[in-house]
Order: structure tokens, then C-alpha cells, then sequence
């Protein structure tokens, strides 16, 4: 067995990513080159289409909200020994909880209402984690097993109540929200402060999304709380020792982590859609679990990464447009390379980061001696 490897905080954070991703879009490049394209001007298009106009701009910051929650959701978790996979289950039944609030308070004023929407969405997403929490730490189920379940559960649950009670007859959503009960575009801001802005998903719910990092950033590594979680996830036998509970504290990162989930619901349901309808959650909270896994846990790690695949999103749809040959099932595929480097090959990867370090080390203490050596 080897001996772990031991880096600066910033290689592992920063530099250990950065080389998976390098890695990925070099494997990329060579299954583009394999169907007769140009891998170069491949990724011309994918940062052109995401980054290289207001609009696509736009919509990647939308796609990069969805997957800050969906991250944080995940790393959370992670921080206390737990691997939630459920997501996209506690996303979808925050959807419930926005919808309830929006279809049947809407009679409160805006100021009111939308905050009630976001603590609607983070209380029914913080049930749905808090049950597969209490399921592992009272009666010892795997949280692997039970988040997998309650996303099926949480899907079916939707369609019932979508088709059968709160929906719109005749169609599989609710009816539109009240005007008041949404949360503003940023185009709509900026037109009406007299700037000329592209129309784009884009809305409010992403400075949140950046609030929220920064508020997890608190709690798992400036707060007690966060301290003992933390302290859970390395080791249970020493959290035992220092007098804390790891199946209270287990209970409370899953429903944290549940309510984290809940702010996709917000982003889409409040944000963009503006209604209740079935699958609004399109496999964005699984994508969490690889940007969790490429932000290192971190909250700073956490939103870089939303960005990468926020650009892979909608960078692939453009690409896909202008390049047919390439589909948006290979973006997937070059997600799912960059999931499988930055987590199964990541001891790899790991000792390249070293070697890197060492050598710079190295080049830096050359320097230092023959700049003594010239004085």
C-alpha cells in the first residue's frame, strides 16, 4: 500500500481539478478527432457558444446556479462521511414545496411571497434529505440505497400530485404563478436600468446561489457546528469520544443537504418556469455529485466547477448545432470522463500534481541560491 500523498492546500484544491480537466478534454479531443473532426475548432465553438456573447453568457451562469446548489447539496454531505445521491429526489419535492407556497399564498405581496417560495423549497427539500438521514443513523440503512429510493419516490409523488391535484386539467403542470410570486431576470434589471441585454434564463436566484456558497463556506469551516460535522466524517470513533452525537449530526447534514438541493427548485420553478411541471429537475442533481467531486468539497472549488459544466452545457448545445456530427450525448460523455478522472483516477493524478509541486519548489530554490550566489 502506498503512502498518501501529502499537498499545499492550493494544489489540492486548484491544481489536482485543473490537470483531471486538461486530461478530460484531451481524451475529448481525440473521440472528436476519431469521427473526423476538428477537436480545435470543437472547442472554439463549445467557448464561443458560452462564453463568447451576452446571451450565451446568460445561460451558462443559469446552467452554473443549478449545479452551485446541486454541488453544495453533495459536498455537505460528503463533509459528514455521507454520499447523497439523492438530489434530484430532494430537488423535485422542493418543487412541491415552492408550488404550494406560490399557488395558495400568493394573496401575500411580493416581498413576503418569494422569500416564503425559497423557504418553502428549502423546507420540503430539507424533509426529503432528513428522512434517508434518520433512516442511517436510527435504523442503519445505507444512505446510498435510501437516497436512490427516494428519488424514484420523489418522482412518482410529483406526477400524482401534478395530475391529480394541483395541476392544470388536461396538461402535466399547475397553472402559471401569480406575476409577484416569481423572481426577476437579470435582462429585465438591466433594461431597466437602460442597458441593452439579451434575453437569457438568467435570473436572481444565482447571487443567491453565490450567498448560499458563502454561507456553507461558514458553517462547514468557521462554525462549530460545521467543526463537529467535519469531525463525523473523518472519524466517527473520535466524534464519539469528544462527546458528540454522529447520528444527530448525520440527521442534520442530510437535511441540510436536502435544503442545499432545494435551491435548483428555485431557480427553475420560480426563476425560469414559473410553474410546477414534471421533470423540471433534468438530471441536474446528479450532475452535483461530479461538481462536488471536481470543487474538492469546497464551496470556492464548488462554483468554479458549476461554471466548467456550466460552459459544457451550454457550450455542447451550441456546438451541437453547429457541428451535428458532435451530439449533446458526447458533452455528456466528456462529463462523465471528467467525473471518472476527477474521482476513480484521482491518486493519479494526485502524484503528477506532486511531481509539479516538487519541481517548482525545486526551480524556486534554484533560483533563490544563484541570486544569493550573484549578490
Amino acid at each position: 500500500m502506498s503512502a498518501p500523498i501529502d499537498l499545499p492546500r492550493w494544489a489540492d484544491v486548484a491544481l489536482v481539478p485543473a490537470l483531471s480537466v486538461v486530461a478530460a478534454f484531451a481524451v475529448a479531443g481525440l473521440v472528436v478527432a476519431g469521427i473526423g473532426e476538428d477537436p480545435f475548432l470543437a472547442t472554439r465553438l463549445l467557448i464561443a457558444g458560452s462564453l463568447g456573447s451576452a446571451e450565451g453568457v446568460g445561460f451558462t451562469l443559469y446552467y452554473a446556479t443549478d449545479f452551485i446548489f446541486t454541488g453544495l447539496a453533495v459536498a455537505l454531505a460528503y463533509h459528514a462521511g455521507l454520499f447523497n445521491i439523492g438530489g434530484e429526489g430532494q430537488a423535485t419535492v422542493a418543487g412541491i414545496g415552492v408550488a404550494l407556497v406560490c399557488l395558495y399564498a400568493d394573496f401575500l405581496p411580493g416581498i413576503l411571497l418569494v422569500p416564503a417560495g425559497i423557504l418553502g423549497a428549502a423546507a420540503f427539500g430539507a424533509l426529503w434529505g432528513f428522512v434517508p438521514g434518520y433512516l442511517q443513523a436510527r435504523r442503519g440503512s445505507h444512505i446510498v440505497i435510501t437516497t436512490i429510493m427516494f428519488n424514484f419516490l420523489a418522482a412518482t409523488l410529483i406526477v400524482y400530485l401534478v395530475v391529480n391535484v394541483i395541476g392544470e386539467p388536461g396538461v402535466t403542470e399547475t397553472r402559471a404563478f401569480a406575476r409577484h410570486a416569481v423572481i426577476p431576470y437579470v435582462h429585465e434589471a438591466l433594461r431597466a436600468l437602460g442597458f441593452a441585454a439579451p434575453t437569457s434564463p438568467l435570473n436572481f436566484t444565482f447571487f443567491l446561489a453565490l450567498a448560499v456558497a458563502v454561507g456553507v463556506w461558514a458553517l462547514v469551516y468557521r462554525s462549530r457546528l460545521g467543526y463537529a460535522i467535519r469531525t463525523v466524517g473523518a472519524n466517527p470513533s473520535a466524534a464519539v469520544y469528544a462527546g458528540l452525537s454522529p447520528a444527530r449530526l448525520i440527521m442534520v447534514a442530510m437535511t441540510l443537504s436536502g435544503a442545499l438541493a432545494g435551491g435548483l427548485a428555485v431557480n427553475e420553478i420560480m426563476g425560469v418556469q414559473h410553474r410546477l411541471l414534471l421533470e423540471f429537475t433534468s438530471g441536474y442533481g446528479f450532475v452535483g455529485i461530479a461538481v462536488a467531486l471536481m470543487g474538492r468539497a469546497h464551496p470556492a472549488g464548488i462554483i468554479f466547477a458549476a461554471l466548467l459544466f456550466g460552459v459544457l452545457y451550454q457550450g455542447g448545445a451550441e456546438l451541437a448545432f453547429d457541428m451535428p456530427a458532435i451530439t449533446r450525448d458526447m458533452v455528456v460523455v466528456i462529463g462523465g470522463v471528467i467525473v471518472l478522472f476527477a474521482g476513480a483516477l484521482e491518486g493519479l493524478f494526485r502524484r503528477l500534481a506532486a511531481r509539479l509541486v516538487a519541481l517548482g519548489a525545486g526551480l524556486a530554490a534554484g533560483r533563490r541560491v544563484g541570486t544569493a550566489g550573484g549578490g
